[in-house]
């Protein structure tokens, strides 16, 4: 089983990484949320590189982030979303919204 982490290095970009699901969500989502709202950076990225697996709580994860930065003035934009992702992305009809934040 892969180990999910969100870290934030020194330039305020957000790594996200392992499998996201119903499993590891709820904990991601509140760090997340933390280190969104304590980055002293106004533009936030998130790299999704390093996750391994998505369930659509993954898809959940990265929406919640972008209403946090949102909530926090800051800007926030996606980086290396992995096919899984992508997919579910699309059938949900969020891909454009994803791609664009």
């Amino acid at each position: 089983m892969s180990e999910s982490a969100v870290l934030m290095d020194e330039s305020g970009e957000l790594h996200l990484s392992g499998v996201l699901d119903y499993r590891t969500g709820p904990g991601l989502r509140e760090e997340g949320r933390v280190l969104i709202k304590d980055s002293k950076a106004a533009a936030l990225i998130v790299d999704c590189s390093q996750v391994t697996k998505s369930s659509s709580v993954g898809l959940s994860l990265l929406l919640c982030f972008m209403r946090d930065a949102k909530a926090a003035g800051k800007s926030l934009s996606l980086r290396g979303m992995p096919e899984d992702m992508r997919e579910i992305a699309q059938v949900s009809e969020l891909d454009e919204l994803l791609t664009n934040s």
